[in-house]
């Protein structure tokens, strides 16, 4: 019968008016009329406008300067506002010094890899032959996206389990007895100082290791619970994997000159930029600092890291007073940083040749829409009337708080700027008065 009717009715739509079939399906008529088509909705940042008067230096002061004098901002706040066309700064209060930086050290972390490494290259995890038949070692390359879960937490994340069907296929008859993995490729320890206690174990960080999966999470969600041991964890998956127990794992180094059975290759490393910057993921973070110190011939450590990318700003031009880092994700309290140094990344990323480094402006949240600013600028009296406008880089650390970011104000002309506080003591109230200060940034023309 439903088979009947279906036909009936598909016979109808072919040979009857529209009317008809309107009546059947149940459905009103569309009646179309001509008109004036709705205008588009304006770009989130508009084409930078070189052509409009620039803000003066006395305009934005005094837009911007009560506003950074909020209670809650502490005593002591910093800022760096550069007009991204010229390169001039057009206010500033202590913009080179050094400051703790928080998670807004991830913006000097994207800069750096993707100077050396460049937005299209991928970390690949291999595997080759061991010593006797059966063994295979999986050799680490610091990829921390590898893929367990049945949809990998990083977008275009290689998977643990293509990386075992290769090498089940190249060994053929052969069958795997012992995993060994060997995570040489880094070196030193893998918690940085001055992270707090809880920095491996409150669910937004882990121990730093090039071998992991999923960023060491135990489950699918951001602020999951971390393996204690990421590589041996990441190991055993692998073994698991091949259909290898995981008393037959063990860590150790490749053989020279092995045969290689598979590999796999993490996402561009644009988009991985993107997604650290975006949900401010630190293993992330700390992971891709270790590929500049890789890059530079330094050791892919904490301490190598730093130095790395400290050299790679210097070659770029750009200011180093006050840098003083000791990680990548800014979960350290011992970093440095100063507002100058992130308006100047910001602004040199900018340019059109640079696009190099324009993984960094598509990385930044964007107010009231996306990643760790998807619930700010939602309120008029919380720099509500700035969302969608501003792209920023969050920062956070107990009694810390900075952003840093870029913003088009009213005439068009594109600002970098930094704002960064570090005696807050009500981190609720210092978030709203920032967010007001980009706001008062965005809605201000300041001639």
């Amino acid at each position: 019968m439903a088979l009947v009717v279906a036909l009936a009715m598909a016979a109808t739509s072919v040979f009857a008016g529209p009317e008809i079939v309107d009546a059947l399906m149940g459905g009103p008529k569309a009646h179309w009329r001509a008109g004036t088509a709705p205008p588009a909705p304006p770009p989130v940042l508009a084409v930078m406008d070189t052509q409009t008067p620039m803000p003066t230096e006395s305009g934005v002061s005094a837009s911007l300067a009560p506003l950074l004098s909020a209670r809650g901002l502490g005593p002591h706040i910093t800022a760096s506002v550069v007009d991204v066309s010229t390169g001039q700064s057009i206010f500033s209060s202590e913009q080179d010094a050094a400051m703790t930086p928080a998670s807004t050290t991830k913006v000097v972390t994207a800069a750096a890899v993707l100077a050396v490494r460049g937005p299209a290259y991928r970390i690949q995890t291999r595997v080759v032959a061991g010593a006797q038949p059966g063994e295979v070692v999986i050799v680490a390359g610091g990829d921390p996206t590898l893929g367990v879960f049945p949809t990998s937490y990083y977008p275009g994340a290689a998977r643990i389990d293509d990386l075992a069907a290769k090498v089940k296929k190249a060994l053929g008859d052969t069958a795997p007895t012992k995993v060994t993995y060997d995570v040489s490729v880094f070196s030193g320890n893998g918690i940085a100082p001055g992270w707090d206690s809880d920095a491996t174990t409150g669910g937004s960080g882990a121990v730093i290791t090039p071998l992991m999966t999923e960023g060491g999470r135990t489950k699918p969600a951001k602020y999951s619970d971390r393996y204690a041991q990421p590589d041996l964890q990441a190991a055993q998956a692998f073994a698991k994997a091949l259909g290898v127990p995981t008393n037959a794992v063990a860590a150790g180094t490749a053989p020279q000159g092995a045969r290689e059975l598979g590999e796999v290759e993490s996402a561009p490393l644009a988009r991985m930029v993107e997604f650290m910057l975006q949900e401010s993921d630190n293993v992330l973070a700390d992971a891709l600092a270790r590929q500049v110190a890789m890059a530079k011939n330094q050791p892919a450590s904490f301490e190598g890291a730093a130095t790395a990318m400290k050299g790679v700003l210097q070659e770029l031009g750009l200011p180093v007073t006050g840098y003083g880092l000791v990680d990548g994700s800014g979960f350290s309290r011992n970093n440095r940083l100063s507002p100058a140094l992130l308006t100047g990344i910001l602004a040199m990323a900018a340019r059109a040749d640079r696009g190099d480094l324009h993984a960094i402006f598509s990385g930044l949240p964007v107010a009231a829409y996306s990643g760790t600013l998807s619930t700010r600028y939602l309120k008029s009296q919380e720099g509500g009337s700035a969302a969608g406008l501003v792209r920023a880089k969050t920062g956070t650390l107990t009694g810390v708080n900075s952003l840093t970011g870029i913003v088009v104000d009213v005439d068009g002309r594109t600002l970098a700027f930094a704002f960064m506080a570090d005696q807050t003591t009500d981190g609720n109230l210092a978030v709203i008065a920032l967010d007001r200060v980009a706001a008062a940034l965005a809605a201000c023309g300041c001639r």
